[in-house]
């Protein structure tokens, strides 16, 4: 279950795009810091972990990183948090054997945090088995209407053909969150994914081909050419002195049809993370992403208001794929809740999210009227937020509603020029979460 510092911060009230910041950029690190009780594990590295530990927490302060994810980061967790000041982090899931060592830590805010375990793991090399290993899961925003999932992952280490296959598995599992709750959604996977492209029998591609992701290093330092499998000659040293080496710390992104996502540099980052006598601080090189961002302008996703439970949904590839869409009806049902949500286009598509509960109210567009306005109003049913109603308003002032008002209420209203076409949210058999899709005039 979602923590309540970051159930709250999916109930701040926001409003639709308005005057939005259309290009940015943010950087990103992945970094196994090594955290496994000393007693298991010294990582063959020099000095004191819990002294190494606060010094790489004081290095991610200092650098002022965006967006970090750490694996291994067990039993010095509180030594790493009392040293670095990110204001938005996740709360830690314990120690060796209980938590899973994967921890964020982010200038940007975000919501829908989520732990999973490996469905598969092996214990012939590297007793993977012993902590609950897995992959997170997050929906950064970086800028009004622009939220990015971000995956951290530790997957199966080793060689064996046991550990292969755990890690085939592993990297299937993510690839197929990223298919069911991340559809439509700019996408950064970076983790620890003990993966090479030069070893047979590895499967890093798969986020290329599944998901329609680039690897970072393959694009910017490999011009685009994977290297051979079979062939160690890639290894790196570390701190490697050059990024033509291929280590297991890895990034994949894609972009969306309403946010073009670029990486524009790729470093391991060793050298910026040394003890002060100049030792390494993890057996991990580090690796330093810049990216940057540019909304598209024709199609803009809003804020999500309500709960962080329900299965992800998202319009905008719907409404890619469509010539000039328009509203024909908006049908919304509820009764004590707000049950589903539908807008009819006048392509004859027809855009559906919930269940089938409650009564329905249909609200017939006429020609030139669009949807330009709407009030949600969440509450809590079975210890879970929800939608409990919802109101659309149009440019003719006209509106239909269905559900039961709270006293914890959003306007949203699309930005000049534009208005809604379509839906993202969660949802099962009641709309847990909901925001909106809007397209320019």
């Amino acid at each position: 279950m979602p923590s309540t510092l970051y159930t709250l911060v999916s109930l701040l009230p926001v409003l639709q795009l308005a005057n939005a910041q259309t290009t940015g950029s943010f950087n990103t690190l992945t970094f196994n810091v090594a955290g496994l009780p000393a007693i298991l594990n010294g990582n063959d590295v020099p000095g004191d972990k819990t002294n190494n530990t606060a010094r790489i927490g004081q290095l991610f302060t200092q650098y002022d990183i965006n967006l970090i994810h750490v694996q291994e980061d067990f039993n010095y967790h509180a030594t790493l948090y009392a040293n670095d000041k990110h204001p938005y982090r996740t709360a830690t899931s314990g120690g060796v054997p209980l938590g899973s060592g994967l921890n964020s830590l982010s200038n940007f805010p975000f919501t829908d945090f989520e732990r999973v375990k490996w469905d598969q793991c092996s214990t012939f090399d590297s007793a993977d088995c012993l902590t609950p290993k897995g992959f997170t899961f997050m929906r950064v925003k970086f800028a009004e209407g622009v939220w990015i999932d971000a995956y951290n992952l530790h997957a199966d280490a080793g060689t064996t053909a046991a550990d292969l296959t755990a890690r085939a598995s592993n990297l299937r599992q993510v690839s197929d969150h990223i298919m069911i709750n991340s559809v439509g959604n700019p996408v950064v996977v970076f983790g620890d994914s003990n993966t090479r492209y030069t070893r047979a029998g590895d499967t890093p591609t798969i986020f290329s081909t599944e998901n329609g992701m680039e690897d970072v290093w393959i694009e910017l330092v490999r011009k685009g050419v994977a290297p051979t499998a079979g062939s160690d000659a890639l290894l790196c040293d570390n701190p490697s002195p050059n990024t033509t080496c291929e280590t297991v710390d890895k990034v994949w992104y894609r972009g969306s049809s309403a946010l073009t996502l670029q990486a524009t540099t790729f470093d391991y980052a060793g050298d910026m993370f040394l003890q002060e006598d100049g030792n390494i601080l993890s057996d991990h090189n580090p690796v330093l992403v810049d990216f940057t961002w540019t909304l598209q302008g024709q199609l803009q996703i809003g804020d999500a208001y309500g709960g962080e439970y329900g299965t992800w949904f998202n319009d905008l590839d719907t409404l890619s794929k469509t010539s000039n869409a328009k509203v024909a009806t908006v049908t919304l049902r509820g009764q004590n809740r707000l049950d589903s949500v539908a807008l009819s286009l006048t392509s004859g598509e027809t855009l559906t999210h919930g269940g089938t509960g409650g009564t329905a109210s249909t609200l017939t567009l006429s020609s030139g009227e669009t949807l330009t306005a709407a009030t949600l109003c969440q509450g809590v049913k079975d210890d879970k937020e929800r939608i409990f109603y919802a109101e659309l308003r149009t440019s003719a002032d006209r509106s239909v509603s269905a559900g039961v008002k709270t006293s914890t209420c959003v306007e949203k209203t699309a930005a000049s020029g534009y208005s809604f076409v379509g839906f993202l949210g969660r949802s099962g058999d009641e709309i847990d979460k909901l925001g909106f899709v809007s397209i320019k005039a």
